[in-house]
């Protein structure tokens, strides 16, 4: 289900919670279109925590520290990452509009990044909205191999630490579908959504802003 949103203007980081809270999220057709659409899909992506698959070709890497791992140092950077063209994608739906929108979030406290350094670069990450004890995954990027997949090992490790229980990707992927990933209704979507923001909230920062690797896959691997 989508609906136009012709005067984005209207849009704030307060209402964009709103809707997160209800199910719906934000898109636009491309990089370069100024108006915002709203999105409830039928059926809606999640990575359940407990059951959440790493290859073991990728536990190696994440295990060796080959990258350095942070949280929200460089938001601004991930989401132009996020929004920049990729081999095999020309255009994102990332536009001027979201990423304002989303940085306001960010400052407000209730959108992080995930950000994968190689010698002092940027290698890859992720960036993502907090909201009670759910976390919706927006998008994630790499120039470098294996480092977004990096980035979500340590979202994921992070998640279970602070007390999440719902992990959002809002559509499935083959390359998601690896790590766990699997589409589940729309009812079944706000019955796990409405008790994840209900009560106590999660905290994303109760892990430190820099683990290893090998604490990560530790926390994940004592989930549950």
């Amino acid at each position: 289900m989508t609906s136009r949103e012709s005067a984005a203007s209207e849009i704030t980081p307060d209402v964009l919670l709103r809707a997160y809270a209800c199910g719906i999220f934000p898109m636009a057709e491309s990089a370069g279109d100024p108006t915002l659409f709203w999105v409830e899909p039928e059926m809606r992506g999640v990575i359940p925590l407990d059951g959440f698959r790493i290859a073991s070709r990728l536990a190696r890497t994440v295990r060796s520290d080959a990258f350095s791992v942070t949280v929200d140092t460089a938001f601004k950077a991930v989401i132009a990452g996020c929004a920049a063209p990729q081999p095999g994608r020309d255009d994102t739906w990332i536009n001027k509009r979201i990423r304002d929108l989303y940085v306001g979030l960010h400052e407000l406290g209730h959108c992080h990044s995930v950000e994968v350094w190689q010698d002092g670069d940027l290698a890859g990450g992720l960036y993502g909205v907090s909201l009670g004890r759910a976390f919706f995954g927006e998008s994630m990027f790499h120039r470098v191999r294996d480092a977004s997949k990096v980035a979500l090992v340590h979202l994921v490790a992070r998640l279970i630490a602070g007390g999440f229980e719902l992990l959002d990707t809002q559509y499935v992927t083959e390359h998601l579908r690896s790590f766990g990933a699997a589409e589940i209704s729309r009812r079944r979507y706000r019955a796990l959504l409405d008790k994840a923001i209900a009560g106590e909230p999660a905290d994303f920062m109760r892990l430190r802003p820099s683990v290893s690797g090998a604490e990560a896959l530790a926390i994940i691997a004592k989930r549950g």
